[in-house]
């Protein structure tokens, strides 16, 4: 394990026996269970966990994860669920300045090449260890197969074990991480052991305005591979210039030896449009179908068609059953600079959207996202921005049937690494054109795209958000421009680096740029459209200069609106000790120091989804452009 520990401190080493990321489809075992949404392939392990508490890796209970290890002194902490929200460590929210900064020595691995404390995150220091244990047999339905492990989100690098042997390692706090434990299953009790860290060389690229928080806080699943698996599906819904004629083709990777798998759209009525078989000879791909008169998928109409997949083994039986929703809708800049969807202009109006509860912190729930949707309709919001990294996969299918408009941002900020004392300095940015971090932020953006390329709601993805710009960031942008042409793509960065900026975005865009300039920008022949990616910053009596930007709205087409920074205040709820009442907590309530304070409340929902008077500006100046 010490050996291992080292991965804590290399920027080369960010995913081990981690299997490669792919579509977000859900399978079930035949069509009774796909009606239901309920797959007998897929067992939970949400629940209590056994848990130990480490103020740093030195302390760490070593060797926990093998059989015979006393764990005697273990408590319990549910999962999902953050570790500080259990009162096992310390609470604290900080904005661009890193955790540690004042109390430990730390730069950037290699970004100097002279680390003064090498090794320092996997040494000691602030760096807390969460050591989860959990119980489990397989469930019938799960015997027999190849079982995987997919950890939706766990914060912020982890070694996982099962029955003593070491299964993989894996950062990257926001996107799923999936591992085989098939070679190491027992046929009755397994023991599964997982070692969070709270930091890693991965911290650096996760250095988002946000409370610092860790552990398992999205859900854990065993998901048994039937025989024969279609591991990832590619839609490819293209629409024509005429804006009524689609073409759908798809890309299927297999497992296993199919005899066939049938291909079965339906509009939303129900009537048959698309009904084919794919067979091994054909390499599990449908050439495009043309569709005439297709409905196009918008906020106003966001029209969904039913993809459903069949497959069959050699004897015709029904092994899978995947059910997909998608839409056609075709967005793009045309010769003008003007942002359009389906050949109408598009203005963005939008939120920037932090995962929160007040409770639970960035473990939401469906409820959250439900009553999330639920306001977005109230007050005119058309667009999420995911600041500043991929959020729970359920929020992607609600804002595929809501018709909400997604930049899908990577997991990615650096802030702190090239601002101080807010100038520009980046001596020790990451990541910069450093090689040793490229392939971790490709990553990063290969995940993001992996995962959520099928859903209609994303029209733009964002590589990352305040990181300045080098050659990394722009292989990032190469990469979603060379799987991806039917999107397009954001990053705000390149104001800081002209010499990035048309080698890197479609857009312009930059923070918090007061009027009077984006008009200048708009006056002066622009050569991209401009958006807001975050603009009128919700803090305090605030957003009451709206208009100001609304109205450039009816005056420059390439002005295509924004997000507002943001959705929902992030602070806590507790009960004060003193009065009995609740009360909310921000940065700097916790006790905690250095904190960037109230700086966490900047939404125009209260932490608790009530909203703040300035939701009335937003509702009505949105409403003018709906």
């Amino acid at each position: 394990m010490e050996a291992k520990l080292k991965w804590l401190d290399d920027p080369r080493v960010f995913r081990v026996n981690q299997l490669p990321a792919h579509s977000d489809h859900r399978f079930y075992r035949d069509q009774t269970e796909a009606d239901q949404e309920k797959s007998t392939y897929v067992q939970s392990l949400n629940g209590r966990w056994g848990f130990k508490f480490a103020n740093n890796p030195m302390e760490r209970p070593e060797g926990f994860y093998k059989l015979d290890y006393d764990r005697s002194d273990f408590g319990e902490i549910e999962v999902p669920s953050e570790i500080e929200l259990n009162n096992f460590a310390q609470i604290n929210y900080t904005n661009i300045t890193m955790p540690w900064t004042g109390k430990i020595y730390r730069r950037p691995a290699y970004a100097l090449g002279d680390n003064k404390e090498e090794g320092s995150f996997s040494k000691g220091g602030d760096n807390t260890v969460g050591s989860y244990v959990r119980h489990f047999t397989l469930e019938r339905g799960l015997k027999g197969h190849d079982v995987h492990i997919v950890f939706e989100g766990v914060e912020r690098a982890m070694y996982v074990w099962l029955n003593g042997h070491f299964i993989g390692y894996a950062e990257d706090s926001f996107t799923p991480s999936e591992f085989d434990l098939t070679p190491y299953l027992a046929d009755g009790d397994n023991l599964l052991a997982v070692a969070v860290y709270k930091h890693a060389t991965s911290s650096w690229l996760e250095d988002q305005d946000m409370f610092r928080l860790s552990g398992i806080f999205r859900d854990v699943n065993l998901v048994a591979q039937p025989e024969i698996h279609v591991q990832d599906l590619k839609i490819d819904a293209q629409l024509a210039d005429d804006m009524q004629t689609g073409n759908l083709g798809l890309a299927l990777k297999m497992t296993g030896q199919p005899g066939s798998v049938q291909v079965e759209v339906n509009d939303q009525i129900g009537a048959p449009v698309v009904n084919q078989w794919l067979k091994a000879d054909e390499n599990w791909t449908m050439a495009p179908v043309q569709l005439n008169n297709v409905h196009l998928w918008d906020n106003y109409h966001p029209y969904l068609y039913q993809l459903t997949l069949t497959v069959r083994d050699a004897a015709d039986r029904v092994v899978e059953v995947i059910p997909y929703q998608f839409g056609f809708r075709k967005v793009e800049i045309d010769k003008d600079n003007v942002l359009r969807l389906n050949g109408h202009r598009l203005i963005i109006n939008g939120v920037n959207r932090h995962e929160w509860n007040c409770h639970r912190g960035r473990s939401v729930t469906l409820g959250d996202m439900h009553t999330d949707l639920a306001t977005f309709k109230e007050n005119n919001i058309n667009a999420v921005r995911t600041c500043h990294y991929p959020n729970q996969i359920p929020w992607y299918y609600l804002c595929d049937r809501e018709g909400i408009y997604m930049m899908a941002e990577n997991n990615l900020e650096t802030h702190a690494t090239w601002q101080k004392s807010g100038q520009d300095e980046p001596s020790y940015n990451v990541p910069g054109s450093l090689t040793q971090w490229k392939e971790a932020v490709l990553d990063r953006a290969k995940s993001n795209y992996e995962t959520f390329k099928n859903h209609p709601s994303i029209l733009f993805w964002s590589v990352g958000n305040e990181s300045y710009a080098g050659d990394d960031i722009l292989a990032m942008n190469d990469y979603y421009k060379a799987v991806d042409p039917t999107r397009l793509v954001h990053y705000e960065g390149v104001v800081h680096t002209k010499e990035y900026r048309k080698r890197i975005s479609d857009f312009e865009s930059w923070m918090y740029l007061s009027p009077k300039d984006v008009e200048a920008y708009l006056k002066d022949n622009p050569d991209k459209p401009f958006i807001e990616c975050e603009y009128m910053h919700s803090m305090g009596n605030s957003v009451g200069g709206m208009g100001s930007y609304i109205e450039l709205l009816d005056r420059y087409p390439q002005y295509c609106g924004g997000f507002i920074w943001d959705f929902i205040d992030q602070a806590i709820e507790v009960v004060d000790p003193v009065t009995g009442q609740k009360s909310m907590r921000y940065g700097g309530d916790f006790d905690d120091h250095h904190a960037d304070n109230e700086f966490s409340g900047d939404g125009i929902c209260f932490a608790n989804r009530s909203p703040k008077p300035a939701m009335q500006e937003v509702k009505y100046y949105y409403g003018l452009h709906k």
